[in-house]
């Protein structure tokens, strides 16, 4: 009996302590983003993806006084969309091609570089760009374009261990699909259908959270000329690519603890619905789609869904919030009758186990390319005298989705913050002029949320899209070959940075720039937003008014988001510049760190 007392106690006592080493690895992130000398701990800033830095030391009185604390030039050239990552006063930055620096983050010295060395089989889906690392318990965690995970140690870059989240990239579209006449089979391609990761990952309690994307992106045509947009996409009929998923990964050794697949095996086809959840016609042949049902029985294989955006974490219900990309085959609808559950959705999880809590699909059956791709957003929204835990995501189709956390009900849609067009029209051989077309509304830019007054700031795209239907005589000159494709118009583009009230869904200013915003938004206490474009410019606006502040001048294109952070009591300003291939914005291998002087 004795020897059960103790070996009870022990037991006790040992489940006690992991559970405090849990919540207190729970607590971490939040804890060095509220401290007297925040800092940017993760993606998002926190869990919550708000990306609103509580620091008023820089702000509308003094921007004008910003000027630049140091630069560093990382030596890789191409698009960057990297978020650094400020922890203990040392910056983390992931490059293209998941090489990673680690800096002094007071005086941007190199502490230490970790080369990254591809799988030589391996081709790249969806570009080399990398949207940051996360920097948790001594270790740098960051997920590759040829799908993999791997740890850092945070002190010196060593590699500490490397696991492949999948083992093949599957199945791809090609041109040689394409008949030869076509002036597309000839294209020079820049992606297709694969497998990588993109999303910055997060870590939550003992697990790092990633999911992998290009599970249904089209062939992607380039343009011919470097500083011109994206040529075309093209979605061609066929069985492409794989589920895509979000998996959670143990910190020490990477073993896979649960993994979401966004296409369920059974389900896949839904309801059938004719409308979004909000009662707007998808123009669908829903007749046809049942009838082919059957024949189409194995679509879960090929059904896409990428995880895009890294995730929201509720840390006091344990919930996970995350957004799915659109079907595969791309824009193509063929094959895949139904909603192609879990596609284009914002998915809550239990983000202990992987188990589906709710989801909103935003749009049902996606022939558009309308994936949620930018993260979401948890904040209490005020409403009625009420304040109700929410969380947002800025879609492609232009509007802000608001949602009740706990059940996924739709608490507002917000006004059109882009021009809208011809939404969910069909391709037709003519083609049709439709916005926001495959780039957004909004794309994969973060958005930023100050709860405090209650306002979202949202980097938006204007970018005319002409969705044509093509029919020709397959190569093998036999059969007849169908497909989609997405390419610029032949009209005036812009952006538009938004303010929007989240009560009512209202928009209290606009700010028109002259090229489509990508990259992301940072508020912060000071009552300041700021933005980049792919022109240079990097810009301060008032956060209640809209108005410019402040503004300078880079080298190239500024699209990646904006972060802040604190050290010895001052407040820095940092943003990676390096352009952006698919808008044609001018690739770079910038980081620029300013101050107050």
């Amino acid at each position: 009996m004795k020897y059960l007392s103790v070996l009870m106690a022990f037991l006790f006592l040992s489940s006690t302590t992991q559970a405090q080493e849990l919540n207190k690895e729970t607590q971490q992130i939040d804890h060095e983003a509220k401290q007297a000398n925040p800092q940017w701990p993760s993606f998002g800033m926190d869990y919550s993806n708000q990306r609103h830095f509580p620091s008023n030391q820089i702000n509308t009185s003094n921007v004008q006084n910003l000027g630049k604390a140091w630069e560093f030039r990382t030596g890789v050239k191409s698009s960057f969309q990297t978020t650094p990552i400020v922890s203990d006063g040392v910056m983390y930055v992931s490059l293209p091609f998941n090489h990673v620096i680690a800096l002094d983050a007071k005086t941007g010295k190199q502490l230490w570089r970790y080369q990254h060395q591809r799988r030589a089989d391996w081709k790249m889906c969806c570009g080399p760009a990398n949207r940051g690392v996360a920097v948790a318990h001594g270790k740098v965690f960051m997920g590759t374009v040829d799908a993999r995970l791997i740890a850092l140690d945070a002190k010196t870059g060593q590699l500490i261990w490397d696991i492949n989240v999948v083992e093949d990239s599957g199945l791809t579209e090609g041109q040689d699909t394409l008949n030869k006449d076509d002036p597309n089979s000839n294209a020079k391609i820049s992606g297709g259908t694969g497998v990588g990761i993109a999303m910055a990952p997060i870590v939550f309690q003992n697990k790092v959270i990633v999911g992998i994307t290009g599970v249904g992106y089209g062939l992607h045509i380039d343009n011919p000329r470097e500083d011109a947009p994206l040529g075309a996409v093209i979605g061609v009929t066929g069985r492409y690519g794989r589920p895509g998923f979000l998996a959670a990964f143990d910190i020490h050794d990477g073993s896979r603890i649960w993994q979401f697949d966004t296409i369920p095996e059974q389900g896949w086809e839904g309801i059938f619905t004719p409308t979004t959840q909000d009662g707007i016609s998808l123009n669908r042949d829903i007749q046809h789609e049942k009838a082919t049902v059957n024949q189409y029985r194995d679509s879960a294989r090929y059904g896409g869904g990428s995880a895009w955006s890294t995730p929201a974490i509720d840390t006091k219900s344990g919930i996970l919030f995350f957004g799915t990309g659109n079907p595969s085959p791309q824009m193509n609808d063929v094959s895949r009758p139904g909603d192609n559950l879990y596609t284009v959705s914002l998915v809550a999880l239990d983000a202990n186990t992987g188990k589906l809590k709710w989801h909103y699909q935003q749009v049902p059956h996606d022939v558009w390319g309308y994936d949620l791709a930018s993260p979401p957003m948890l904040f209490d929204l005020k409403m009625a005298n009420k304040s109700i835990p929410a969380v947002a995501e800025a879609g492609k189709t232009g509007w802000l989705y608001v949602h009740d956390r706990s059940n996924g009900k739709l608490l507002l849609k917000s006004e059109a913050f882009v021009p809208q067009k011809n939404m969910f029209a069909k391709a037709t051989f003519e083609g049709i002029i439709l916005y926001p077309g495959i780039l957004g509304g909004a794309n994969w830019s973060p958005a930023s949320v100050d709860s405090k007054q209650q306002l979202a700031f949202v980097a938006g795209i204007h970018a005319p899209i002409k969705y044509t239907l093509h029919e020709a005589a397959a190569h093998d000159g036999k059969s007849s070959l169908r497909y989609t494709s997405s390419e610029p118009a032949d009209e005036p583009r812009w952006g538009l940075l938004s303010a929007i009230q989240l009560a009512d869904g209202k928009i209290r200013w606009q700010q028109k720039t002259e090229q489509p915003l990508m990259g992301g938004v940072l508020s912060t206490a000071g009552g300041l937003v700021f933005v980049g474009e792919g022109n240079g410019q990097f810009n301060a606006f008032q956060s209640d008014t809209g108005q410019l502040l402040w503004q300078d001048k880079l080298e190239y294109g500024v699209n990646a988001p904006p972060i802040s952070y604190q050290i010895e009591g001052k407040q820095y300003i940092a943003v990676a510049v390096g352009g952006n291939a698919i808008l044609g914005y001018k690739q770079g291998d910038l980081i620029v760190v300013y101050e107050l002087k």
